[in-house]
């Protein structure tokens, strides 16, 4: 069935966007967290009347997010682990962990599911981990991870920042061509969700009272 998103769905887009998902999907999740609506007639031919302030809002949302960008990309949030022998840690660093992280040492509030490790961390040392911040924008925040009670100088030199977000890029690059490679192979897996055509605009109306 078709919907108009009301707000961001990660990876499918925002508001204003009309997808098509599985109705399932949409009367469980999208419509009880009121992510989305039915696509009646009705709906899109309001949803062309506010086409425009809707354009408003998404630039809002996407200055915000460069802000935060700015405030998150290649800062450093150090996480203390126990260590036992050889320096194994005694669990893993997780993605809420380090969105607590981030959230006491840099000030930003996050939603875990946006902070990207690719698997627990399990290993001392600086990890370059992916925080998704809004649709495609991304920002990598460097997490040291050292022994617990160890004093350890948390800057790293903008060299060294830059390398260790290279190296993420490539292995993001590699993740992407393996799994291109594995989809070739596959026989038309049916997705749950994706973008259909938008309606033409019809007016440039202000959005009505009801909004």
């Amino acid at each position: 069935m078709q919907v108009i998103l009301t707000k961001e769905l990660q990876g499918h887009g925002g508001e204003g966007d009309v997808i098509e998902v599985k109705r399932g999907f949409a009367v469980n999740y999208l419509f009880p967290n009121k992510m989305a609506i039915e696509a009646t007639p009705g709906e899109l031919k309001q949803l062309g009347q506010r086409r425009h302030n809707i354009a408003k809002r998404e630039a809002a949302r996407v200055s915000s997010a460069d802000e935060l960008i700015v405030r998150l990309h290649e800062k450093v949030v150090t996480i203390p682990m126990k260590v036992g022998d050889e320096g194994r840690l005694f669990g893993s660093v997780t993605p809420i962990m380090v969105a607590e992280a981030i959230a006491e040492q840099l000030g930003v509030d996050l939603d875990r599911r946006k902070v990207e490790t690719r698997g627990p961390i399990k290993e001392l040392g600086d990890h370059a981990v992916a925080v998704a911040v809004y649709r495609d924008q991304k920002a990598t925040v460097i997490v040291k991870v050292v022994s617990d009670g160890e004093a350890v100088e948390t800057g790293l030199t903008a060299e060294e920042a830059a390398e260790l977000v290279d190296a993420e890029r490539e292995a993001e690059q590699s993740s992407a061509v393996e799994a291109e490679a594995e989809a070739e192979t596959e026989t038309e897996p049916e997705a749950e969700v994706e973008t259909v055509a938008e309606p033409a605009d019809t007016t440039d109306a202000e959005e009505q009272a009801t909004e």
